[in-house]
């Protein structure tokens, strides 16, 4: 075992390596996730607004009404 963790000689810097490839993808994780939440709660402000004033129901212009 102890010689998997030496690695002929390069445990040193390969370890060093897993650990910070490890914490960067910790940290893309965790950077997602808050702005997962952010543009949530933003979508959910933008369609409390959208109620508050109304839905369209129409589709756009009509031959009745000018474009």
């Amino acid at each position: 075992m102890t010689e998997f963790f030496y690695m002929g000689g390069y445990g040193a810097y390969i370890w060093p390596a897993y650990g910070v490839a490890a914490l960067v993808m910790i940290a893309l994780v965790v950077a997602t996730l808050r702005s997962l939440k952010l543009r949530e709660a933003e979508l959910a402000k933008l369609e409390a607004e959208k109620e508050k004033w109304g839905r369209r129901t129409d589709d756009g212009p009509t031959a009745d009404t000018p474009s």
